[in-house]
């Protein structure tokens, strides 16, 4: 590409300082139009007598000068070479544009040539550069060339912005002004990638070593089966340390299908002593279940302490809180004791549920336990009595709580009256919270309370049930042993006929019997009354069966009441709800809601209550 010196011109500032030191090089300074900046240039001027100008390619000095720095940039000089001379560009010039480097760049471009240059001629200048491959040139003044290392792109690089002229000459086609740029040619990208997949190769096979190195050893192949073989693996299982290994060599040896007739006897030896360590195992599973079992109840002990011992330390804030010693602290102190006692709640009550959680655990596995193992009415009266009396002392233990926790919410609503002036937003807001968690705290006591009342009554109606069962069999024992008394006291009739005899004894005896069946009918009919007294009840619970049982969520007394009413105005809430508690097994109350939404709902059970009937 050429370019016509009139077509384009820059204006230069001041272009003395550029020709002096054009001059100084002894080169004659050229302007970018191609005139001499200095008519009267003498090229023996600013040189030194007997010395050649210095060639940056010659040997020993390298193409690319070591930048120190990117504020001084590289001051490029003439280069001499045997057909031609380059001459360098206007350091006021900004630097050459390039395009991106390819990844593997061998190859650059040229462009700029002389019209007459030659193939001869671009290895005479880039052949300083490295060494060459390939030169591929066009005629119209570029070529490609290819070097054989990548590191000499960088070197031919430096040449962009050369001025050209071959020899002496003045002609246009003798001269051009050079741009060299990073070239995308196929080869090089081939050989980068192989390069790129022989260093993947050498890092997977690095990375293998290194694993071969750190893999664990394999183990030791597992011998064959032979007599000397099974007297020693007989001996291993025998003896509990080395168990695991020989039970490990037996299972292998059974799966090789090396068992027959010969060595049968001794493979049913090894399994029998093999399973010998049952019982051992066994054994030292219930020890640790001791040991953990023990373990807990320690933990409990001192989680139970550790609960009380921090009661006391808020108990201590609470006293500390109050307007009598309040008043005393400063406002640091104050800040300071409201923090503690705010950290000493929050861990209070985070070790309170850690511990209300180990109890329900516990609970839970007694229910269980009870569940599994649920004797006969008449072997279970005294444990009858003893979980009646257990379920007194928890329930009066939870009445207890709940006075506790009412009286604690009283304090702090009391507090909060008093100190409302006193503590800032901050302070009304860990009060709220801590209502609302009294508040949780006593609904969930409230609801555990009313189930243990049920749990209650109902094991005193079993506990009254299995008295009257025993009573009555004490009495139906009483009963008979006064038949056989006055059976055995009866005088015998000397002057009655054997046949009479027998007539006597067959009338004792039916009477007896007699007296024995009423005796044994008695019972049945003490039978308790029945819970519905008249047929108009037995409408109503009919009514009232079919109306809760389009309702399976239950409705209140006073829905159930409404509805009734629409047939009877003469119904009320007493007698229907008197109906209802009267019929455990068929209507069943329940507590939905929380707080002040909390509402006793009615459910129909008759479908479970025909199981337990």
């Amino acid at each position: 590409m050429t370019m016509d010196s009139n077509s384009m011109t820059m204006p230069m500032p001041d272009p003395n300082p550029w020709a002096t030191a054009m001059n100084n090089l002894g080169m004659p300074p050229i302007g970018i139009t191609g005139q001499q900046l200095m008519p009267d240039f003498d090229p023996s001027l600013g040189m030194m007598a007997g010395i050649t100008p210095l060639n940056p390619m010659m040997a020993g000095l390298g193409m690319v000068p070591t930048q120190l720095s990117q504020d001084f940039p590289v001051m490029k000089e003439i280069i001499h070479c045997k057909s031609c001379t380059l001459f360098p560009p206007n350091p006021n010039l900004p630097p050459p544009a390039t395009r991106d480097r390819p990844p593997g760049c061998k190859t650059v471009f040229v462009g700029g040539l002389p019209e007459n240059s030659t193939e001869q001629l671009i290895v005479e200048v880039f052949g300083q550069c490295g060494e060459i491959t390939a030169i591929r040139k066009s005629k119209k003044n570029f070529c490609h060339i290819r070097f054989a290392e990548e590191f000499t792109v960088d070197k031919a690089l430096f040449l962009s912005g050369y001025r050209i002229r071959l020899g002496s000459s003045t002609d246009k086609k003798d001269t051009g002004r050079l741009h060299v740029d990073f070239a995308q040619a196929r080869d090089d990208l081939y050989e980068w990638e192989c390069h790129q997949r022989m260093m993947a190769r050498e890092e997977r096979h690095r990375r293998k070593i290194e694993d071969d190195l750190l893999r664990p050893p394999s183990p030791p192949p597992i011998v064959h089966y032979s007599e000397h073989e099974c007297s020693q693996l007989g001996d291993k299982i025998k003896d509990d340390g080395k168990f695991s290994e020989a039970v490990h060599v037996l299972l292998t040896w059974l799966e090789r299908g090396e068992v027959n007739r010969r060595n049968a006897n001794n493979f049913y030896s090894m399994i029998q002593a093999s399973n010998g360590h049952i019982r051992r195992l066994t054994g030292e599973k219930s020890q640790h279940e001791k040991e953990v079992e023990e373990a807990k109840e320690k933990f409990k002990i001192a989680l139970a302490g550790i609960v009380g011992q921090f009661e006391q330390i808020v108990s201590v804030f609470q006293a500390a809180s109050k307007q009598k010693a309040w008043d005393h602290f400063s406002k640091a102190q104050r800040k300071n004791l409201d923090m503690w006692r705010k950290q000493a709640e929050e861990i209070r009550n985070m070790h309170n549920e850690q511990l209300m959680g180990i109890r329900r655990e516990e609970e839970m596995e007694m229910s269980d336990d009870d569940m599994e193992d649920s004797p006969d009415s008449k072997d279970s009266e005294d444990s009858g009595v003893s979980q009646a009396e257990a379920l007194k002392e928890e329930n009066d233990s939870l009445r207890c709580q709940l006075d506790a926790y009412r009286n604690e919410v009283e304090l702090l609503k009391q507090e909060q009256g008093k100190n409302q002036p006193m503590f800032s937003s901050e302070e009304d807001n860990t009060h709220s919270q801590q209502l609302s968690f009294l508040h949780q705290a006593l609904q969930g006591m409230q609801k555990q309370l009313l189930k243990m009342r049920e749990e209650l009554k109902e094991r005193e109606g079993e506990l009254e049930k299995s008295l009257e069962d025993k009573q009555q069999l004490n009495n139906q024992v009483q009963n008979l042993k006064e038949g056989l008394q006055n059976l055995q006291n009866t005088p015998a009739l000397e002057t009655s006929t054997q046949d009479d005899r027998g007539s006597e004894d067959s009338a004792n005896q039916t009477s007896v019997m007699v007296s024995c069946s009423q005796e044994k009918e008695a019972p049945t009919e003490k039978n308790p009354l029945s819970p519905v007294h008249s047929e108009r009840e037995a409408l109503l619970v009919g009514i009232i069966s079919t109306f809760l049982h389009v309702h399976p969520f239950g409705a209140s007394i006073e829905y159930i009441c409404s509805y009734l009413q629409r047939l009877d105005t003469k119904i009320n809430t007493g007698e229907v709800e008197a109906l209802l508690s009267r019929l455990p097994c068929t209507f069943r109350q329940e507590l939905t809601g929380v707080g002040a939404s909390l509402e006793k709902r009615w459910n129909f059970c008759g479908f479970q209550g025909i199981k337990s009937t």
